[in-house]
Order: structure tokens, then C-alpha cells, then sequence
């Protein structure tokens, strides 16, 4: 009776060790340029963090592998980059032609040049310059002597599961989620849902996919779609001289929907 309870004991247990175990894991790299600081890096971290969580279950493992941009030609198997650095490296490490058929992810620049520059290879989750005036003309016409600033993100934004992603990042940062950070979230956590759904390494079946595959819930309602040159279609928040959340851009009622705001142009 006794051998009979041990092994029933056994075989219990041996149903909850994580699937991971059983298999070989699935180890991901991936490759970071920029500093390791300040909101960008701590998002980037949240995101493989989280990865990790699931990957417990799903027999994979995420790094995260800081490099300079110098070094690229030096760097085996890439299969995304993300990067917190000026406009203009961003922009020549995209076009580097080792690089051509590796996702760049823009994490910190907002400048409408690089969405003009239409590099097939990068994309941006940080919102961009365009898309914040957008947004502020859109509140401006109905609210004219109301200022307002032009967020992506905020710390006391709550729908959409926002609220838990934003105690998360707190616990374990001890800062806020900002533009930044919620930048570098996004980006690392598509790539890791990528890599979940579809088990595939290669640096081009990657971009492919998250051009025109890839729906992203991350948080800010309706799921999230490259636009042709490479920014990410999201939200934008507007926040009052009080720091406090009072509408939601686009608009309600304004033509285009998440499409006007920013460029749109077709890469041509």
C-alpha cells in the first residue's frame, strides 16, 4: 500500500514539472545597443522577463545581449536588434547590409526622419513627433483654451490590463512605466510572442512576420499594426497641467482612426 502511494505520489508530481524540463530549451538572444539605463533598458528587461515567465512552460529561455553598434559585422545570428541610440545610428545600423533582413527596433526616437527614411528593416515603437501633434491639434480644435501634452504612456493609465502592466514594471523597477519604457516593453515582448507562435529563429521569417502577420496587444487597446514605414499604430494619451489622463487620441468621431495621427505616407 505503501509503494502504491509513493508512486502515485511520483507520477503527480511529475505532471506539474513544467514542460520545459522534458525537452530541450529554446535559447533566444536577444541583442540590445544602448545604454544600460534609464527607461528603454528597464523595459527591454520587463519584457524577457515576463518571456521567461512562459517560457518555463514552453521549453524556451530569452537574454538579453548588450552590444556596440561598432561591432555588428562581429556579431553572429542576429535575429532582432533593439536599439536606444541617436536617430542617425539607428539609421545606418538599418541600413548596414548585413543587416538588411533583421528587424531594427527604434525605441527611443521620435523623429518623423527616420519614419520619412522608410528603411524596410526598421521599426519604431516609440510614438513619433507627427503623431503627438496630431493628437494635440485634434484636442486643441474641440478644446482650444485647454493645454494639454501628448503622451504614449502614463503611470495611472488603467484600461485595457494597462493597470497591471504598469504595477508590474513599478515592483520591479521602482519607477513609473513612461514613453520609453513602454517602447522597449512592446518591442521585446513582440518579438518573444513571435518566437512563442511560431518557434522560428530567422532573422527575415521574423521581420516578415511582424510586418504583416503581427496584431500586438500591448496594453493600449485594439491590436497594434506596422504602418509601411515601420511605426507602430497606437494611442496617444493626453494628460492635463494636473498630470492627470483626459482623453484618448484619435478622437472620438475623427476620420481615419489610429491613422491620423502621424505620417502615413506609402513608402513608394
Amino acid at each position: 500500500m505503501k509503494l502504491k502511494k509513493l508512486l502515485a505520489s511520483a507520477f503527480c508530481g511529475a505532471l506539474l514539472i513544467p514542460a520545459a524540463t522534458m525537452a530541450d530549451v529554446l535559447e533566444v538572444t536577444l541583442h540590445y545597443a544602448g545604454p544600460e539605463s534609464g527607461s528603454a533598458w528597464k523595459g527591454v528587461q520587463q519584457g524577457v522577463d515576463e518571456a521567461n515567465l512562459q517560457g518555463q512552460f514552453l521549453g524556451q529561455n530569452y537574454q538579453i545581449q548588450v552590444v556596440n553598434p561598432d561591432d555588428i559585422d562581429s556579431i553572429e545570428d542576429i535575429t532582432v536588434l533593439l536599439m536606444a541610440t541617436d536617430e542617425e545610428t539607428m539609421l545606418n545600423i538599418a541600413q548596414h547590409e548585413r543587416l538588411s533582413n533583421v528587424a531594427v527596433f527604434n525605441l527611443t526616437s521620435g523623429s518623423d526622419a527616420l519614419r520619412e527614411a522608410c528603411q524596410p528593416n526598421l521599426l519604431s515603437t516609440i510614438v513619433s513627433d507627427s503623431m503627438k501633434q496630431d493628437a494635440l491639434a485634434q484636442w486643441q480644435e474641440r478644446n482650444p483654451d485647454t493645454p494639454v501634452s501628448a503622451q504614449a504612456w502614463h503611470e495611472d493609465f488603467e484600461k485595457f490590463a494597462a493597470r497591471q502592466l504598469n504595477n508590474r514594471f513599478s515592483r520591479a523597477h521602482g519607477v513609473p512605466m513612461d514613453d520609453e519604457a513602454w517602447a522597449g516593453w512592446a518591442a521585446s515582448k513582440m518579438v518573444t510572442d513571435s518566437i512563442a507562435r511560431t518557434q522560428n529563429l530567422d532573422s527575415s521569417d521574423m521581420l516578415t512576420y511582424l510586418k504583416t502577420e503581427i496584431a500586438f496587444d500591448g496594453q493600449k487597446g485594439d491590436g497594434m499594426t506596422f504602418r509601411e514605414n515601420g511605426q507602430l499604430r497606437q494611442i496617444i494619451l493626453l494628460i492635463d497641467e494636473a498630470n492627470e489622463i483626459v482623453a484618448e487620441a484619435p478622437l472620438r468621431g475623427v476620420s481615419g482612426g489610429l491613422d491620423s495621427l502621424g505620417q502615413n505616407n506609402s513608402c513608394q
